[in-house]
């Protein structure tokens, strides 16, 4: 009884109905994570540009070197939020 009456409370204050799936939302972030890595690629491949044209310059090279590990930061997280994801979207 009580849950009838939740229900018809629920159904009664005009939210939007949401009619996503799993296979909806997973390629969805699939897209976004799919963006974050080729950013991260491409950061990667700045960061060895500037490397290479640093001409020895430490402070260059420094930064050129901090680009390149960030990057690489960036992809090892968008390849693990993409599993994670992979994961939990099977599980529900």
């Amino acid at each position: 009884m009580i849950i009838l009456t939740l229900a018809t409370a629920l159904k009664d204050t005009n939210l939007p109905q949401v009619n996503a799936d799993g296979s909806t939302l997973n390629t969805i972030l699939q897209i976004i994570i799919g963006i974050v890595a080729a950013l991260s690629v491409l950061f990667i491949v700045i960061g060895g540009l500037r490397f290479v044209l640093s001409d020895g310059d430490p402070q260059g090279a420094s930064k050129a070197r901090s680009t390149v590990v960030y990057a690489l930061v960036g992809l090892v997280i968008a390849i693990s939020a993409e599993a994670i994801v992979a994961f939990a979207i099977k599980e529900l």
